[in-house]
């Protein structure tokens, strides 16, 4: 029998510490701004798809696992928070197509960055790459973890231990708003949720001045300690004090889910090309450079071939652009001649479709007055045939009647005969 632990992906803090982003030159800041403005993607998203706020939890859980065994460098934030979405809408039961998740990811990012809302045609290219990276990506998340994608959140514990303690609503639904607060940092891959959930409680009754049984301790009914609780506390208070998270280019390639091309600064490249000494800002100049002297000059050198650089691209650009006009136009013009073909053939096809009908009801009506004709010509012979059965039967019955009258005269005669002969019979006896 195969035993799969659900509860098989905790790290410690020197584990956090020596993450894979940190071995990619990116410090500890950088990535928890990364993981904060990740997980706000994910959040924003999830409200504007309407998916329930379990979906957005268990996404930014897998958010958190995924960075813990691979580096902000070499995937983009971006692009790993929408497959995260995907992912989650799937577990939690609640699907989104990926046309969906593509086109409010695109959505968010146009306001973001205050560039023109533009619709995601689903036909072209950039559709059709952003796609294939998604599913791509979602490979790569269920890779990391195993397939082990079980996510229990600190949310369920909440109610029962605020039931079992006797708190009001209010303590409730600030508790709730602390544990989702909490997915935004570490502690879901550090402390299971039953100490999570302790830790928001204590937060909680701490804001609102409620006191809590003390002996016993109440942790320990739920199965936490005391130092797990602190470091909760502590942990959200530190994020409550940081500003708002920003996006920081440290992804080696475009992750851009809009179609518009951005100008890429020449320093940024300048820090891509060169290797990073421990920032991931971009700020950290070569390690050559500033042993020198004259780092001025070959810094404004570098800046100078860059945008000289970026010219020729722009230039390039362009041409493409009217090369891509011009076929435009050729494709309308060949696509009109085929048009105004295809219409005079279209019309060719009507009239002989015309000229057949008309020659059909020429036909059909030929055949109907034939029909009529015969059955005109059937009607008299019946006609006919019926005259001459009436005549041959008055013919016979006149010649029946004829020895009927004879014979009633006759017997008219015989009996006046008989009368007679009676009546001198009598006459005769009378006499006698």
């Amino acid at each position: 029998m195969i035993y799969t632990a659900i509860d098989n992906f905790y790290l410690t803090d020197e584990e956090l510490k020596n993450s894979p982003s940190r071995k990619d030159g990116i410090d500890e800041d950088t990535e928890t701004m990364l993981r904060i403005y990740g997980c706000d993607l994910i959040q924003e998203s999830g409200i504007l798809l309407r998916l329930p706020q379990a979906v957005m939890a268990t996404g930014q859980v897998l958010f958190h696992r995924f960075y813990c065994k691979k580096s902000f460098a070499r995937f983009s934030v971006k692009r790993v928070a929408a497959s995260c979405v995907w992912l989650a809408s799937k577990l939690e039961e609640s699907p989104r197509k990926a046309k969906y998740i593509l086109m409010v990811f695109h959505r968010m990012e146009c306001r973001r960055e205050g560039l023109p809302i533009e619709h995601l045609d689903v036909i072209s290219k950039k559709y059709s790459d952003l796609k294939n990276d998604l599913i791509r990506t979602e490979r790569h998340l269920l890779k990391e973890m195993g397939f082990i994608c079980h996510v229990e959140h600190p949310h369920k514990f909440i109610s029962n231990y605020l039931a079992t303690l006797g708190a009001p609503l209010d303590l409730r639904q600030e508790a709730w708003n602390l544990a989702n607060d909490s997915l935004r940092t570490t502690l879901c891959v550090r402390f299971k949720s039953e100490v999570v959930a302790c830790g928001v409680v204590y937060a909680a009754a701490r804001r609102f001045q409620v006191p809590l049984p003390e002996n016993p301790p109440w942790w320990l009914v739920f199965d936490a300690d005391q130092a797990g609780i602190q470091e909760v506390c502590r942990v959200l208070a530190h994020l409550y004090s940081l500003p708002k998270a920003q996006y920081l280019p440290v992804y080696k390639d475009n992750d851009s889910f809009t179609s518009i091309n951005r100008i890429p600064n020449p320093q940024s490249h300048f820090s891509k090309e060169s290797p990073v000494n421990g920032n991931a800002n971009g700020s950290s100049t070569p390690k050559e450079y500033n042993s020198q002297d004259g780092s001025s000059s070959s810094k404004d050198a570098i800046i100078k071939a860059a945008l000289d650089k970026l010219k020729e691209s722009k230039k390039s650009d362009e041409d493409s652009k009217t090369m891509a006009d011009t076929k435009e136009d050729d494709t309308e013009k060949s696509k009109s001649d085929y048009k105004s073909d295809g219409n005079a053939e279209k019309n060719r096809e009507r009239d002989r479709e015309r000229l057949k009908v008309r020659e059909r009801d020429r036909d059909n009506r030929g055949r109907d007055s034939d029909r009529e004709s015969r059955g005109r010509d059937s009607d008299r012979d019946r006609d006919r045939e019926k005259e001459r059965s009436h005549r041959s039967k008055d013919k016979s019955s006149g010649h029946s009647e004829k020895p009927r009258h004879h014979s009633s005269r006759d017997r008219s005669e015989y009996h006046s005969s008989q009368s007679s002969r009676d009546k001198d019979r009598h006459r005769h006896h009378a006499y006698t």
